[in-house]
């Protein structure tokens, strides 16, 4: 009898091994995660923005032009009008993907990936006719440095995009199941909002 008592809590639960872990947030791991490497980035690019701002005050050559070289305003305000493009395009997919649109994930999803992909060419193919190297000036070095540290970001941002591009043409996600499209989605985003920083500070102002 007593033994039987004792071998009663044993049966009583199925869990084995330690506990679960507590979770005191109401945000989803990947999420946080994703969220605090954003913050992050964030301050990555705010040390640029700050050597950006210190050139512009202390340099007496002032921003650009320099030596006669102009920045390509058109084309990067172009290439800006695209990458916005490429962030409704992935709201598109998100939303099929919500939805379990099929066609209007695959779709979005590749035209996503293709617009990043355009806007990254562009901007490679800018820096081989913009007229100077980062080491001409500081000038120089502060424009490479920063659309450089986007294109960075850019170029992560298309291999999130192209994995879930594929999966997404592989059936992998369902209006239950589709935080593998929102999370890499909302990187691109920050990606976009930022590269609106980055064109309003180094090529209007």
């Amino acid at each position: 009898m007593e033994a039987a008592a004792l071998s009663a809590p044993a049966h009583g639960h199925d869990h084995h091994g330690p506990p679960e872990a507590n979770r005191s947030s109401r945000v989803e791991p990947q999420m946080l995660g994703m969220l605090l490497f954003i913050i992050s980035e964030i301050m990555v690019f705010g040390a640029f923005f700050t050597a950006y701002f210190f050139i512009r005050i202390v340099n007496d050559d002032g921003w650009f032009p320099v030596n006669g070289v102009e920045l390509p305003k058109l084309v990067a305000g172009f290439n800006t009008a695209i990458l916005l493009s490429s962030s409704l395009t992935l709201h598109w997919a998100q939303t099929s993907a919500k939805n379990g649109n099929r066609f209007g994930l695959k779709a979005g999803m590749l035209t996503t990936f293709l617009l990043g992909f355009t806007f990254l060419f562009i901007q490679i193919n800018e820096y081989i006719h913009v007229g100077f190297a980062p080491h001409d000036h500081a000038q120089g070095s502060i424009f490479y440095g920063l659309t450089g540290l986007h294109g960075a970001h850019v170029f992560i941002g298309l291999t999130l995009l192209g994995i879930v591009t594929v999966r997404a043409f592989r059936g992998h996600f369902t209006p239950e199941e589709h935080g593998g499209v929102e999370i890499p989605g909302i990187y691109w985003h920050f990606v976009d909002v930022m590269w609106i920083v980055v064109y309003t500070t180094i090529y209007i102002l």
